[in-house]
Protein backbone atom coordinates (compact mmCIF):
# COMPACT_ATOMS: atom_id res chain seq x y z
CA UNK A 1 0.00 0.00 0.00
CA UNK A 2 2.64 2.17 0.63
CA UNK A 3 4.29 2.08 -2.57
CA UNK A 4 0.88 2.29 -4.33
CA UNK A 5 0.34 5.77 -2.04
CA UNK A 6 3.69 7.20 -3.00
CA UNK A 7 3.41 6.48 -6.76
CA UNK A 8 0.21 8.27 -6.24
CA UNK A 9 1.75 11.01 -4.84
CA UNK A 10 4.57 11.30 -7.95
CA UNK A 11 2.04 11.27 -10.42
CA UNK A 12 -0.44 13.65 -8.88
CA UNK A 13 2.47 16.06 -8.15
CA UNK A 14 4.10 15.10 -11.98
CA UNK A 15 0.92 16.28 -13.46
CA UNK A 16 0.06 19.30 -11.73
CA UNK A 17 3.96 20.73 -12.00
CA UNK A 18 3.56 21.00 -15.85
CA UNK A 19 1.16 23.15 -16.40
CA UNK A 20 1.63 25.02 -13.01
CA UNK A 21 5.43 25.70 -14.15
CA UNK A 22 3.95 26.69 -17.85
CA UNK A 23 1.45 29.22 -15.88
CA UNK A 24 4.68 30.72 -13.75
CA UNK A 25 6.54 31.81 -16.40
CA UNK A 26 3.63 34.75 -17.45
CA UNK A 27 5.16 35.79 -14.15
CA UNK A 28 8.48 36.50 -14.97
CA UNK A 29 7.91 40.42 -15.57
CA UNK A 30 6.21 40.74 -12.25
CA UNK A 31 8.24 42.16 -9.14
CA UNK A 32 9.94 39.11 -7.28
CA UNK A 33 7.53 39.23 -4.38
CA UNK A 34 4.65 38.47 -6.57
CA UNK A 35 6.26 36.20 -8.43
CA UNK A 36 6.79 34.08 -5.15
CA UNK A 37 3.72 34.97 -3.71
CA UNK A 38 2.49 32.60 -7.22
CA UNK A 39 4.86 29.80 -7.17
CA UNK A 40 4.64 29.13 -3.20
CA UNK A 41 1.17 28.39 -4.09
CA UNK A 42 3.05 25.07 -5.73
CA UNK A 43 4.36 24.06 -2.43
CA UNK A 44 1.03 24.60 -0.48
CA UNK A 45 -0.83 22.40 -2.95
CA UNK A 46 1.84 19.51 -2.64
CA UNK A 47 1.36 19.50 1.57
CA UNK A 48 -2.14 18.79 1.50
CA UNK A 49 -1.27 15.88 -1.55
CA UNK A 50 0.95 14.82 0.77
CA UNK A 51 -1.59 14.23 2.95
CA UNK A 52 -4.36 13.00 0.75
CA UNK A 53 -2.20 10.54 -0.79
CA UNK A 54 0.20 9.53 1.77
CA UNK A 55 -1.28 10.35 4.96
CA UNK A 56 1.64 12.87 6.10
CA UNK A 57 1.06 15.47 8.08
CA UNK A 58 3.06 17.74 9.81
CA UNK A 59 2.80 19.98 12.95
CA UNK A 60 4.96 23.09 13.86
CA UNK A 61 6.22 23.99 17.10
CA UNK A 62 7.77 27.29 17.88
CA UNK A 63 6.05 29.54 15.17
CA UNK A 64 6.52 32.50 17.85
CA UNK A 65 10.05 32.65 17.23
CA UNK A 66 9.75 34.04 13.90
CA UNK A 67 10.89 37.59 13.97
CA UNK A 68 8.92 40.39 12.10
CA UNK A 69 11.95 40.78 10.30
CA UNK A 70 13.49 38.81 7.65
CA UNK A 71 16.50 36.64 8.93
CA UNK A 72 18.96 33.86 7.57
CA UNK A 73 17.29 30.26 8.54
CA UNK A 74 19.18 27.26 9.68
CA UNK A 75 17.48 23.78 8.47
CA UNK A 76 18.58 20.70 8.54
CA UNK A 77 18.30 18.88 5.15
CA UNK A 78 17.31 15.30 5.50
CA UNK A 79 14.45 15.35 2.58
CA UNK A 80 12.28 17.06 0.14
CA UNK A 81 9.72 17.83 2.60
CA UNK A 82 11.56 20.97 3.99
CA UNK A 83 11.60 22.73 0.88
CA UNK A 84 7.96 22.54 0.93
CA UNK A 85 7.23 23.01 4.54
CA UNK A 86 9.45 25.80 4.65
CA UNK A 87 6.88 28.01 2.29
CA UNK A 88 4.01 27.69 4.81
CA UNK A 89 5.97 27.96 7.70
CA UNK A 90 8.16 31.14 7.19
CA UNK A 91 6.86 34.27 5.25
CA UNK A 92 8.12 34.71 1.97
CA UNK A 93 11.41 33.77 1.43
CA UNK A 94 14.75 32.78 -1.26
CA UNK A 95 17.07 29.47 -0.77
CA UNK A 96 21.13 29.82 -1.02
CA UNK A 97 21.60 27.05 -3.42
CA UNK A 98 23.62 25.02 -6.08
CA UNK A 99 22.62 26.80 -9.79
CA UNK A 100 22.91 23.19 -11.10
CA UNK A 101 19.58 22.90 -9.76
CA UNK A 102 18.00 25.29 -12.04
CA UNK A 103 18.53 23.35 -15.31
CA UNK A 104 16.51 20.73 -13.98
CA UNK A 105 13.51 20.52 -16.26
CA UNK A 106 10.02 22.58 -14.94
CA UNK A 107 10.83 22.45 -11.07
CA UNK A 108 14.54 24.42 -11.44
CA UNK A 109 12.30 27.02 -14.33
CA UNK A 110 10.01 27.37 -10.97
CA UNK A 111 13.22 27.97 -8.46
CA UNK A 112 14.85 30.58 -11.19
CA UNK A 113 11.41 32.19 -11.37
CA UNK A 114 11.50 33.16 -7.12
CA UNK A 115 14.85 34.97 -7.81
CA UNK A 116 17.10 32.27 -5.47
CA UNK A 117 20.81 32.87 -4.48
CA UNK A 118 22.23 30.38 -6.91
CA UNK A 119 26.01 29.82 -6.40
CA UNK A 120 28.55 27.93 -7.98
CA UNK A 121 30.10 25.83 -5.22
CA UNK A 122 33.86 25.77 -7.32
CA UNK A 123 34.53 29.22 -7.14
CA UNK A 124 35.02 29.82 -3.68
CA UNK A 125 35.56 33.24 -2.38
CA UNK A 126 33.49 34.12 -5.52
CA UNK A 127 30.29 32.51 -4.21
CA UNK A 128 31.14 34.02 -1.26
CA UNK A 129 30.42 37.67 -2.47
CA UNK A 130 27.73 36.49 -4.43
CA UNK A 131 26.14 35.50 -1.65
CA UNK A 132 26.52 38.47 0.63
CA UNK A 133 25.39 41.03 -2.31
CA UNK A 134 22.37 39.16 -3.17
CA UNK A 135 21.75 38.28 0.20
CA UNK A 136 21.92 41.67 1.61
CA UNK A 137 19.58 43.08 -1.24
CA UNK A 138 17.08 39.53 -0.20
CA UNK A 139 17.12 40.98 3.45
CA UNK A 140 16.49 44.83 2.69
CA UNK A 141 13.38 43.34 0.36
CA UNK A 142 12.09 41.54 3.16
CA UNK A 143 12.85 37.91 2.39
CA UNK A 144 13.81 35.32 4.76
CA UNK A 145 17.21 33.49 3.49
CA UNK A 146 16.98 29.71 3.44
CA UNK A 147 19.91 28.21 4.15
CA UNK A 148 21.06 24.58 4.20
CA UNK A 149 24.44 24.46 6.58
CA UNK A 150 24.77 20.77 5.46
CA UNK A 151 25.28 21.53 2.04
CA UNK A 152 23.52 18.20 0.43
CA UNK A 153 20.44 15.71 1.99
CA UNK A 154 21.74 13.81 4.87
CA UNK A 155 20.46 10.29 6.43
CA UNK A 156 18.33 10.40 9.36
CA UNK A 157 21.48 9.65 11.46
CA UNK A 158 24.15 11.03 9.50
CA UNK A 159 26.15 14.24 11.28
CA UNK A 160 27.77 16.21 8.41
CA UNK A 161 29.67 19.51 8.75
CA UNK A 162 27.94 22.65 8.29
CA UNK A 163 29.66 24.73 5.53
CA UNK A 164 30.89 28.13 6.33
CA UNK A 165 28.59 30.38 4.05
CA UNK A 166 25.52 30.66 6.13
CA UNK A 167 27.71 31.68 9.11
CA UNK A 168 29.77 33.88 6.61
CA UNK A 169 26.87 35.77 5.90
CA UNK A 170 25.12 36.32 9.22
CA UNK A 171 28.36 37.84 10.10
CA UNK A 172 29.02 39.97 6.66
CA UNK A 173 25.10 41.42 7.13
CA UNK A 174 25.00 41.79 10.64
CA UNK A 175 21.82 39.30 10.53
CA UNK A 176 20.72 36.76 13.01
CA UNK A 177 19.82 32.84 12.15
CA UNK A 178 16.85 31.42 13.34
CA UNK A 179 17.15 27.61 13.29
CA UNK A 180 14.75 24.98 12.34
CA UNK A 181 14.86 21.37 13.25
CA UNK A 182 12.21 18.28 12.26
CA UNK A 183 12.05 14.81 11.21
CA UNK A 184 11.22 14.61 7.97
CA UNK A 185 13.97 11.61 7.01
CA UNK A 186 12.02 9.11 9.24
CA UNK A 187 8.62 9.40 6.66
CA UNK A 188 10.53 10.45 3.80
CA UNK A 189 13.47 9.09 3.87
CA UNK A 190 16.93 10.60 1.18
CA UNK A 191 16.88 9.81 -2.03
CA UNK A 192 13.66 7.23 -1.49
CA UNK A 193 11.01 6.47 -3.56
CA UNK A 194 8.32 5.74 -0.38
CA UNK A 195 6.71 8.32 1.59
CA UNK A 196 5.31 7.02 4.75
CA UNK A 197 2.51 7.65 7.01
CA UNK A 198 2.35 9.46 9.95
CA UNK A 199 3.17 13.31 11.40
CA UNK A 200 6.38 15.10 10.87
CA UNK A 201 7.26 17.58 13.58
CA UNK A 202 9.32 20.83 12.67
CA UNK A 203 10.69 23.11 15.49
CA UNK A 204 11.37 26.66 15.18
CA UNK A 205 13.80 27.73 17.80
CA UNK A 206 14.45 31.05 19.14
CA UNK A 207 16.89 33.56 17.08
CA UNK A 208 20.58 33.05 17.68
CA UNK A 209 22.51 36.74 17.95
CA UNK A 210 25.41 36.29 16.00
CA UNK A 211 27.62 39.73 16.47
CA UNK A 212 29.31 38.66 19.28
CA UNK A 213 30.22 34.42 17.80
CA UNK A 214 32.82 33.88 15.33
CA UNK A 215 31.79 31.46 11.97
CA UNK A 216 32.63 28.86 13.49
CA UNK A 217 30.96 29.83 16.65
CA UNK A 218 28.11 29.85 14.88
CA UNK A 219 27.56 26.76 12.98
CA UNK A 220 28.87 25.34 16.45
CA UNK A 221 25.85 27.05 18.37
CA UNK A 222 23.30 26.60 15.43
CA UNK A 223 24.36 22.77 15.21
CA UNK A 224 24.15 21.98 18.40
CA UNK A 225 20.55 23.29 19.00
CA UNK A 226 19.39 21.22 16.06
CA UNK A 227 21.10 18.17 16.22
CA UNK A 228 19.62 18.01 20.06
CA UNK A 229 15.99 18.91 18.64
CA UNK A 230 16.04 16.39 15.92
CA UNK A 231 16.91 14.12 18.48
CA UNK A 232 14.08 14.69 20.77
CA UNK A 233 11.13 14.49 18.05
CA UNK A 234 13.01 11.21 16.19
CA UNK A 235 12.61 9.63 19.28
Amino acid sequence: MIKVRSFIFYLGMFLFTIPFTLLSLFTFPLAQKYRYGFISLWAKTMIPWLKFSCNLTFEIHGSENIPKKPCIVFCNHQSAWETLALQIALPQQVWVLKRELLLIPFFGWGLWLTSPIAIDRTSGKKALFQMFNQGLTKIQKGFFIIVFPEGTRANLNEDKKYHIGGSWLAKKIDCPILPIAHNAGYFWPKNSFLKYPGKITMKIGPLIDTQELSTDQINEVAKKWINKNVEKITL
